[in-house]
């Protein structure tokens, strides 16, 4: 092989032969070796979805949702694969609204410089892009909690990255897109992966009804079932976050380290404002609420990482943390049974971090990496901007939320797709009715039990609980014959 440089050949579309020449020399290697470890940084947070979700549920359902997030990972990977990647980030796109199967299979997705930047090439571009792919329905799946069959979760990831997420990403980041050529500034998801999201979610727990037992007033009396899954979930997401804000800047540059410094500015403001809010109704420091807090200032700085000076993280965490605390209490508002609250935290975050983006955006943090030119926001006198980010808001909470419902709506029409479990399934649990393994093997603890209690009378459910009622006559026997044997 030669050892002179070839000129790069952005001709074909692979962006080059790789058995004449080598294609790495176009790329900068610590700006690979940024992205690739931002990817498997993004990778983490959707496990920490899965522990964060499960935590706040109830015990029986805790593992479901666990692997509802890592079944997302599954399904959405291969949609990404199959044809994601070219509806959402095709070279030859010529529609406004959504790309072309140019790309299908990841056909000539190799070397070529992405269309999210020419210093990425196109395989790595797909792969950063992929995990983000992945994350945003597992936020949105989080919805079926207690009464969500998983057949219809896995087939819904398919279809709702297919006709909801590829098309509000190509509109965002696409050149190609709408919103991109309207102005629009969303750095890294608040559109695509949280506005998107929390609408889902919503419709999600529209469509499939409440949970048995609950209440349009207070809701239902469940605590979360645990604390440190909600506390693990939590550290997972925050330390992904890094790799979330920081990997879209597409290079390790100066922009990215700005990046990392508001997004933990605007965390821990917003895990303290929650607390706070909290405090001054319980007087109680919850965990939950700075967890929660937390999650609500990542939202809200997402779309702004890359835009806005350090300084304004403070007003993002403070203004992102208490409009979704107060959001959670909408749900009682509208009737809908948004169990875990993903519409309040992932829905507003974003709306309320993208309208922050058009006020504190400035041109000269943007050109941070070197390259990168936009007019600002209201701080560079860019007033016109809050009308771009507030259509950017409109059109995709409005596009989601009506796509999912008809999704769903189909659905749930289609034998064998019928959304929710049954009563008694419901009553059992997702973990027991629809995977038949558990978090916590309570049911083996309760099988335990019933073996010193239960009488040829009162034989034990397929749960473990013993039928009919327990008295002291009808125990005493059993029970001493156990104690005798210990």
């Amino acid at each position: 092989m030669s050892s002179t440089p070839f000129p790069y050949n952005g001709t074909i579309p692979t962006g080059g032969d790789s058995l004449n020449e080598d294609l790495n020399q176009w790329y900068a290697k610590g700006d690979i070796a940024w992205l690739m470890t931002s990817a498997a940084l993004v990778l983490l947070m959707i496990p920490g979805v899965g522990f964060f979700y499960s935590g706040l549920a109830r015990r029986k359902s805790a593992l479901s949702l666990i692997w509802l997030s890592l079944m997302s990972i599954g399904v959405a990977s291969f949609q990404w694969f199959f044809w994601g990647y070219s509806l959402a980030f095709s070279h030859t796109a010529t529609s406004p609204f959504i790309g072309d199967l140019t790309n299908i299979g990841l056909k000539d997705v190799l070397a070529a410089a992405s269309v999210g930047s020419s210093g990425v090439p196109d395989i790595l571009f797909c792969l950063y892009q992929g995990m983000f792919a992945a994350i945003t329905p597992a936020l949105a799946i989080g919805a079926a909690v207690d009464r969500g069959r998983m057949l219809p979760a896995m087939v819904f990831v398919f279809v709702w990255a297919t006709i909801v997420y590829d098309p509000i990403a190509f509109w965002s980041w696409n050149p190609a897109g709408w919103l991109f050529k309207l102005g629009s500034l969303d750095y890294a998801g608040g559109s695509p992966v949280h506005i998107s999201s929390g609408a889902a979610a919503l419709a999600y727990s529209l469509m499939l009804g409440k949970r048995r037992g609950y209440s349009d007033t207070a809701g239902l009396p469940f605590r979360p079932h645990n604390v440190t899954h909600v506390v693990l979930g939590t550290v997972f997401l925050w330390v992904g976050w890094f790799g979330f804000n920081g990997g879209s800047a597409l290079g390790a540059n100066l922009r990215a380290v700005m990046s990392l410094i508001v997004t933990n500015i605007a965390a821990c403001v917003g895990g303290l404002t929650w607390c706070l809010l909290d405090y001054r109704l319980e007087r109680k420091w919850s965990t939950i609420g700075f967890c929660s807090g937390v999650i609500a200032g990542l939202v809200a700085i997402t779309p702004a990482a890359g835009y806005v000076p350090a300084w304004s993280a403070v007003i993002f965490g403070v203004v992102g943390g208490a409009a979704c605390n107060f959001a959670t209490k909408i749900k009682f508002l509208i009737g809908v049974d948004d169990a875990l609250d993903i519409f309040a935290e992932h829905c507003v975050g974003g709306i309320v971090g993208n309208l922050l983006t058009a006020l504190f955006a400035a041109d000269y943090i943007a050109h941070l990496d070197g390259a990168l030119k936009i007019p600002g926001g209201w701080l560079n006198g860019n007033y016109i901007q809050l009308a771009y980010q507030l259509a950017d808001c409109v059109a995709c909470f409005s596009y989601a939320f009506g796509m999912t419902c008809i999704i769903l709506f189909i659905m749930n029409l289609i034998p064998g797709l019928s959304l929710r479990v049954t009563a008694e399934e419901e009553e059992a649990g997702l973990d027991e009715a629809e995977i038949g393994e558990f978090g916590f093997d309570y049911v083996e603890i309760t099988r335990n039990v019933g073996d010193l209690v239960h009488t040829p009378e009162q034989p034990l459910s397929s749960q473990g609980s013993v039928k009919g009622p327990v008295t002291h006559e009808s125990v005493k026997g059993p029970a001493t014959e156990a104690t005798k044997a210990q």
